[in-house]
């Protein structure tokens, strides 16, 4: 964090703010922010260690004290101390673990979705990735909901060893460097200012706690294997492009015998080759001849689920839309479905023949002096 930036701002409190102020601000931030909650949103990481560093500082009385006389040259912050690359995510975890470390803080954060570790520290199972896949449909499924089979490749267990990662037979054991704890804590002095306490993942057990000698064959130790599993998956009517279908436990594998993580189905809708949609109506274009406009008449019109029979009404005009209820779009989570909307143009030959030039021109006679002058568009 640079040397003049105000941890108060950073957390959105006053200078005299209290001890439960600064946590209740901190703790909104650190929620919203968390890297769990944001993963890939390297924004969201910036703002979680911007706001978590602030926290450390103004939650310790003797370091907000250093802060408020000193700036942050008090506290360490800036060239004479660790400056923003020094507090890294692994600082800013264990602050937050450290501050929010309990049950009820964590079945917040995590929805009660995440496994937690052991009183002993050893580290938590860890919930597989989301599968985000996308299942084009068209506007005659999307209508009236469909049934949709989609085969996903995924993480799964390993069925040789049951996702330990160890050869069958024998188990992992603890690891001697970090004790099962899957972190190694260091220090470093800071001389007046004390001593400065990163935490990182252990190299030896790559943060797992515990060390595998003897690795399953099948997943060469990781406990996952690829697979593929065919999915039923039931869209409602009415859904569009971008809504998305969550499916519970249908994602990969989780290591160390953590949950799946979901199946993340995103809906794209294909263009149709007649129909344009505005939300849950369709409109259709409909060329019609002058004698059917003038005299009016019946026409046979496409619809999402077959032909239709729809009136043209004596006179009408080229550019009216004329409704068919009901013949649109069932709507999503609603009642009815959407209309059809038929926008009538008339049509006009490019090269008429003989004969019919000589109508029209009998036509024209007819209604010479009959047509309006020009108008305000409506």
């Amino acid at each position: 964090m640079p040397p003049s930036h105000d941890y108060y701002d950073e957390l959105g409190v006053k200078k005299d703010a209290s001890e439960d102020e600064i946590k209740k601000a901190y703790r909104a931030l650190a929620f919203k922010y968390h890297p769990d909650k944001n993963p890939g949103d390297s924004e969201a990481e910036e703002k979680f260690k911007a706001a978590t560093e602030a926290f450390e500082v103004l939650s310790d009385a003797e370091k907000r004290g250093r802060y408020d006389q000193f700036g942050a040259a008090g506290v360490g912050a800036g060239p004479q101390g660790f400056g923003p690359t020094d507090f890294d995510m692994n600082d800013a975890l264990r602050t937050f673990m450290n501050a929010f470390g309990g049950d009820r803080a964590f079945d917040e954060l995590f929805g009660g979705g995440r496994m937690r570790g052991a009183r002993g520290g050893r580290p938590a199972p860890r919930k597989g990735a989301d599968i985000r896949v996308r299942l084009k449909l068209t506007l005659e499924e999307i209508a009236e909901g469909v049934k949709k089979k989609i085969k996903v490749s995924r993480l799964v267990r390993c069925g040789e060893c049951g996702g330990s990662g160890a050869k069958p037979g024998t188990s992992a054991k603890t690891c001697a460097d970090c004790r099962g704890t899957g972190q190694i804590v260091s220090q470093q002095s800071m001389g007046i200012f004390g001593a400065f306490q990163s935490v990182a993942p252990c190299p030896k057990c790559a943060g797992s706690g515990e060390v595998i000698e003897e690795r399953c064959a099948k997943c060469n130790g990781r406990g996952l294997t690829r697979g593929s599993e065919t999915v039923e998956v039931n869209v409602p009517p009415g859904v569009t492009s971008g809504n998305y279908i969550p499916i519970e436990g249908g994602g990969n594998a989780g290591l160390r015998g953590g949950p799946n993580g979901h199946l993340i189905v995103v809906i794209d809708e294909l263009p149709h080759k007649l129909f344009e949609r505005h939300a849950d109506d369709i409109l259709l274009e409909l060329p019609v001849s002058i004698d059917v406009a003038t005299l009016g008449g019946q026409v046979e019109i496409p619809t999402l689920n077959g032909k239709a029979r729809l009136k043209i009404p004596a006179g009408t005009p080229s550019g009216k839309i004329l409704r068919m209820r009901g013949k649109g779009i069932l709507r999503l989570r609603g009642r009815g479905a959407g209309d059809e909307l038929v926008h009538v143009v008339v049509w006009v030959p490019r090269r008429p023949t003989s004969e019919e030039k000589d109508l029209l021109k009998k036509f024209g006679k007819l209604t010479s002096g009959k047509v309006p002058g020009p108008t305000k568009p409506s």
